[in-house]
Formats: structure tokens, sequence, C-alpha cells
């Protein structure tokens, strides 16, 4: 009778996850048709008000523990962002090695528009990623040691055979596949990539471990940027296309729905109005105030360089999952995966500097200034690079590239030195930064306990709480694709002042 029941709730958790993300983010779509507003910016709000409701009015707990699938979503982040280290690889080889090569897209998608806002091939898509998402989580807790303890351990082979059979099956019969049996085999090898890459990676960072506690998601990203690198001719199969299109989003809305359920306990820890109101006003610093400086020194307010720019700049997950859905046009979303991936080469100093900082309590200053001084040179010079590129797009690249490596190197370590003058706690302090500029490297790290188990817990609400600024900051951009890609130069200006008087007023009264 016990296995009986067990079964049944693994059944009803299974249709649970599925009907809460899925329709989000087809809801989330519908809201924003027919303007050119990402729909990151109603999952936002969607999923932190269920994730809320559910915890209120009884039905969950906060962390909603009742819903075990939602976290093993929300915990895939790494998964969604493999594709892109993957794509930013392929992408990096065309620029450095000046590779021309010829676009054989192999499908046509079906341009039919199945509910309002989205069309067939992407309702496709979005269904493919959840299963996709869930499927080889499945598998790489099988594989991986570390088991969670959940109720559901022993389904996980069930749920890596639901999942990639879900995500295999899921082919739109309506799009034009020049060669169908190709295709499908493309999205078995991919999601066999995405496995190895996840296994190889935990490996290499559990050998380092004793000498470095560097997290497993940089490894991820080396060895995904290196086998695109490889294989810079591979085009892209049904599951590539589907996590690039929806994987972001679909974590976003686990990740919300967790943040949310937690907004009323989180309100009563000490000291965690501090994190969130910085986390609220370096959103507007970090954000508007690198476009600010884009805009002033490089001459520059399009989104073609704005939107990859900042999503590689801050390793945003939001501006990120717009870009490589296409919400901001082709060459925001060509150019994000080459942007989020130039960052993350310099975050082998940037993890081994947060290491040592986690196990001292405080953070490592010498090293951090070094960085900062760095990033701020670096930064010069890309701002200056972009101001000469005259709109040459490989020009414009280039100095992307460093711009993204430097202001994430002043963002990251700027912030950590701030707060670091406050009486914040290290632990606080990462996660108040990693809220401020929406950082999904940092998150995933602390997610996997770089910081602890505590802080594991919160990072959902902490990371998520920063909507109150989300809707604005792709307000913007949709309020500049909606005037032929120019950013409101006078607002930027506006809100980046906010940002700065906001930042070092809650510094000050820390």
């Amino acid at each position: 009778m016990t296995d009986q029941l067990a079964n049944l709730q693994f059944l009803n958790q299974f249709w649970i996850i599925l009907l809460f993300l899925i329709p989000m983010v087809l809801i989330s779509r519908t809201v924003v048709a027919g303007t050119r507003y990402s729909p990151i910016l109603i999952i936002v709000i969607f999923g932190l008000s269920m994730g809320y409701v559910l915890e209120v009015s009884g039905v969950a707990s906060p962390g909603l523990p009742e819903f075990p699938f939602v976290d093993l979503i929300a915990a895939t982040t790494i998964i969604a962002l493999t594709v892109s280290f993957f794509v930013g690889g392929q992408e990096l080889r065309k620029i450095l090695g000046n590779k021309k090569l010829e676009v054989d897209d192999v499908v046509v998608p079906s341009d039919e528009e199945t509910i309002l806002g989205t069309s067939r091939t992407q309702l496709v898509f979005i269904i493919r990623a959840f299963f996709l998402l869930f499927g080889i989580e499945g598998v790489a807790r099988i594989l991986l040691p570390g088991g969670d303890g959940s109720i559901f351990s022993n389904y996980y082979p069930l749920i890596a055979y639901i999942g990639i059979i879900g995500a295999v099956i899921f082919i739109d019969n309506k799009a034009q596949i020049k060669n169908k049996h190709s295709y499908i085999r493309k999205g078995i090898i991919e999601i066999l990539f995405i496995i190895f890459v996840l296994y190889a990676s935990f490996q290499v960072a559990s050998i380092v471990q004793p000498l470095i506690a560097l997290p497993q998601i940089f490894f991820a990203m080396m060895i995904a940027a290196g086998l695109g690198a490889i294989f810079y001719q591979w085009s892209f199969g049904p599951t590539i296309r589907s996590l690039l299109f929806a994987g972001i989003p679909v974590v976003l809305a686990a990740n919300f729905m967790i943040g949310g359920s937690r907004i009323g306990e989180a309100f009563t820890i000490d000291g965690m109005n501090a994190v969130l109101v910085y986390g609220f006003f370096g959103q507007l610093f970090w954000m508007f105030g690198g476009i600010a400086l884009i805009m002033f020194f490089s001459r520059t307010a399009n989104v073609r360089n704005l939107a990859p720019g900042m999503a590689g700049a801050l390793s945003h997950s939001g501006l990120t999952g717009a870009c490589t859905a296409g919400d901001f046009g082709k060459t925001a979303a060509q150019r994000a995966p080459i942007m989020i991936n130039i960052p993350f080469f310099g975050h082998i100093f940037v993890f081994s500097v947060l290491a040592i900082s986690a196990e001292q309590g405080s953070l490592w200053l010498i090293p951090s200034l070094i960085l900062i001084t760095i990033g701020v040179l670096l930064t010069v010079y890309a701002l200056r690079n972009l101001r000469k590129a005259n709109s040459d797009d490989r020009k414009e690249v280039n100095a992307l590239m460093q711009f993204s490596f430097g202001w994430q190197i002043c963002a990251v370590f700027g912030g950590l030195g701030l707060l670091s003058i406050s009486a914040m706690s290290m632990e606080y302090a990462a996660m108040a930064q990693t809220s401020a500029i929406s950082h999904f490297g940092l998150f995933a790290a602390i997610q996997g306990e770089m910081f602890g188990s505590d802080a594991a817990a919160l990072i959902p609400f902490i990371f998520s709480m920063p909507f109150l600024v989300h809707p604005l900051v792709f307000f913007m951009f949709g309020k500049a694709m909606e005037n032929n890609g120019e950013m409101p130069i006078k607002t930027v200006y506006i809100l980046s002042a906010l940002g700065v008087v906001g930042v070092f007023g809650a510094i000050l009264f820390l």
C-alpha cells in the first residue's frame, strides 16, 4: 500500500511541475505578445507570486519541500548554461579563427501561432526544454555521488527515462526538416554531450577540490566551450535549439517559485533587509551604470551592443535568457553566448578568491584590489575600442568581449569590496552581490553550497528579489527594441544616478 501511494505521489508531482512551469512560460509570452518586450519580464512576477501564494495559502512551506520536482528543475542551471557555453565556444572559434561558414539550417520553423504569442515550433521547444532538463538532471543524479535523500531518489532512473524519451519524441511535425532521422540523431548526441560535460566537470571539480574549491560550473564552461571550439561546424539539433530558446526561462521560473515561497520567512531573518536593499539598488548601479559608460564613452546606444555586452559583463541570467531566445534580435542572440563565455575564463581568479574568502570568513583584500585595478583598466580600453569600431561587426564583438571581462571583474570584486566596508558577513555579501548583478555563475556556486547550506537554501529567494528592478530593465530594453534598437539615453543616465545614490547610501547605513 505504501509503495502504491509513493508511485501515485510521483505521478502527481510530475504532472504538477509540468502544469506549473510550462503554462507560466506560455502565459508570460502571451502577456508580451505584440510588443518587443521579453517574456522573462513576466516570468519573474508570475514565478514569485505563485511561490508566495502556495506558501501563504498553506499548500506548501518555505522552499516548497512538498514539491521536490520544482527544486529538481531549479537545480538545472548548469544544464541550461552548458549549451550556451558550447555555442559560445563555437562563435569564439569562428571569430578568432576568422572562419566564415555557410549557414545550413536543417529546420525551417513553423510560424503557425498555436497560443497567443507562441508559434507551434516554439511551443514544442518549451515542452522539450522541460523534458530535457528533467531527464538530464535525473541521469546526473544517478551518475554522480551525493544523493539528496529525496523520497524520490529511487525514481531517478524513471525520471531520466521519462525526460529523455519525452525530449526525443517531441518534434514539431509542422516544421520543415530536411532529414528527420539525422535531426533526431543530432538531438540524442547533444543529450549525451551534456551528460558527458556534467560528469567530467564534476570529476575534475572533485579532483582539484583539495587544492582549491572551484565550483563545477567553472569546469563545465571550460569543457563545453572547448568542445564548441573543436566542433565549431556543428549545426544545432533539437536539444541545443530547445535549451537555447527555453532552457533558462524554465529554470528561472522554478527558481522564482522557490524564491517566492521564502518571501515571508526571509524578511524575519536578521540582516536580510540589508541584503535585499543592496540587491535592489545594485541592479540599477551595475546594469545601468555599465550601459551609461558604453553610451557616454563609446557613443553607442544600440541593443545589439548593450544587451549581449551587459549579459556577458554581469553574467546576467535574465538578459542571457532573453538574448539567446532572440528577444533582442538576431545579432544580440549570436553575440550573447560569446560574451557570457569570455568572463568565465577569468573565473578561475573569481572563484579562487571567493573560495579562500569563504574559508576565512572575509574578503581576501589584496588580490581583490589587484583584480579591480585590472578590471578598470580593461574596461577603459574596451570602451575606447568600441568607440572606434564604427559599426564594424568584428571590431564591435572584440571590444564587447574586452568590456564583458573588465566590467565583470569591476562588478564582482568592486561590489564585494564595497560590502566589505560594511558590517555584512562574507556569506551575506556574496548573496547580495550575486543578487545585485543576477550573476548565474555565482548563483550556481552558492546553490552548490560554496558558502554553506544556509546560503544555498536562501539564494533562490535573494536571487529573485531584484524582480522589482527586472521589469524596469526589460521595459527599457523593450522600449529600445520599439525604437529601432536605440536605448533612451537620458533615462539610462537617471537610473544609473539613482543606482549610485542607492548603493552608496545602502553601504553607509549597513
